[in-house]
């Protein structure tokens, strides 16, 4: 029990709240934004992940398995919509049957429910008439919602709870005060018993308030999408997705039916210059020499470099984008891409040798619990991170004494949080 403070009004942190005052928590929700959903909630695909991609065992597996029964019950409770349109990932050539071998196993080990795997091309017409392919995976219960709304509906939950959301209360400051958290806002001050911090893009800013490890640091990438024409929707019935390449924690260009029947086509990825930079022209200068200041960021593009190059061509050049794009559909032509949809940033960690993080990870310092990498499938996994997190940090015996937890130091695996 006790007072708790919220920073970041995603839907991670509402999700926190909203499982904290149903129990009769004091919650406290401090956004900087003006509105809930304002960056990485607002900005998505608005996919309810089966768990196709994720490694056995992970934290991403375990809680998108629990996270996406919670997401549909909750949509059937309040009345949004829930569209279950399937995914089905494709092998263009024979050459990525062995990488779509293995998203089978992991599908499968992670409970996927109806996996299916496809080995001709007239069934796979069955499913997607206008798809190209040698083989692939069918998960016919993937599904897609409105993820601002959601967040919405469980702010609502809050505030019927006696929790407060404030909008406009940017965190600028945290200081640990005999036990308890003390947190400025330009607009207030507030003295909490213990603070979650989910700050998705300025995760690693504010756990530098309370002096949490540096690492992992958030490097931002852009993924922008376009939008078929309306009269070229029916291209594609549901969602047609590539075999990731297993180098890169981006999952590559790819077809997605919306909640509200608009198709879009994407994301890339590319790194953005300003945290919050949705287009070439927003870029901070603090921003990116932070990035390129970090140690990880020579070992980073030494590694990745050809494929960041052909994603920055990709976003400059419409044409190389739209042949990524064709090889799944080869009736789709350049024109069908009727216009930029617009783009999300994604907050992905990244540690001082350059690794990419790809598991969720958690930071406890005292009363202040940090969530560090929180990538997809987090707004799928909401509910049930919002649970985790409560079980494993919150009520766990100890969870309050003020030496460090950490689960994302570069000194042991920072995937996996230990309980």
């Amino acid at each position: 029990m006790g007072t708790t403070g919220i920073v970041g009004g995603g839907i991670v942190g509402v999700a926190l709240a909203r499982a904290l005052s149903a129990r009769g928590d004091e919650v406290t929700v401090l956004e900087k934004e003006g509105r809930l959903s304002q960056h990485q909630t607002g900005h998505n695909s608005g996919v309810v992940h089966a768990g196709l991609y994720y490694k056995p065992g992970s934290l991403k597996a375990t809680l998108c398995a629990t996270g996406r029964v919670s997401i549909r019950e909750f949509c059937e409770e309040k009345g949004l919509p829930y569209r279950e349109v399937g995914k089905l990932v494709v092998a263009v050539d024979e050459s990525e049957l062995p990488a779509l071998a293995e998203i089978e196993r992991r599908s499968l080990e992670n409970g996927v429910p109806d996996l299916t795997r496809i080995d001709d091309l007239e069934h796979l017409r069955e499913i997607e008439p206008h798809v190209a392919g040698v083989a692939a995976v069918h998960s016919p219960h993937t599904a897609v919602v409105d993820y601002a709304s959601i967040t919405e509906a469980m702010a609502q939950d809050v505030r019927a709870g006696g929790g407060e959301v404030r909008l406009g209360h940017e965190v600028t400051a945290m200081t640990l005060e005999n036990g308890r958290v003390r947190v400025v806002t330009p607009v207030s001050e507030d003295v909490f018993d213990r603070v979650i911090v989910c700050a998705g893009l300025q995760s690693d800013v504010v756990a530098r308030f309370v002096g949490a490890d540096p690492s992992p640091k958030i490097l931002p990438f852009r993924g922008e999408y376009w939008e078929l024409a309306p009269e070229r929707t029916d291209l594609v019935k549901g969602m047609i997705y590539p075999v990731p390449d297993p180098r890169f924690p981006f999952l590559g260009v790819h077809f997605t039916r919306g909640v509200y029947d608009n198709v879009h086509v994407g994301p890339n990825a590319v790194p953005a210059l300003a945290r919050e930079g949705y287009n070439w022209l927003q870029w901070s200068v603090k921003d990116t020499l932070e990035s390129l200041r970090w140690p990880g960021a020579w070992p980073l593009a030494k590694q990745h470099w050809r494929m960041g190059v052909d994603e920055v061509s990709g976003s400059l050049i419409k044409p190389l984008y739209f042949q990524k794009a064709r090889r799944f559909i080869p009736e789709l032509r350049s024109s069908d891409l009727s216009h930029k949809h617009g783009a999300g940033v994604r907050a992905q960690a990244w540690g001082r040798s350059g690794e990419l993080l790809d598991d969720f990870a958690v930071d406890q310092v005292g009363p202040v619990t940090l969530l560090r990498n929180a990538p997809s499938p987090a707004a799928t996994s909401s509910i049930a991170i919002a649970d985790y997190v409560i079980d494993h940090y919150l009520d766990a015996p100890g969870a309050a004494a003020p030496a460090v937890k950490t689960a994302a130091t570069d000194a042991a695996p920072p995937a996996t949080p230990a309980p």
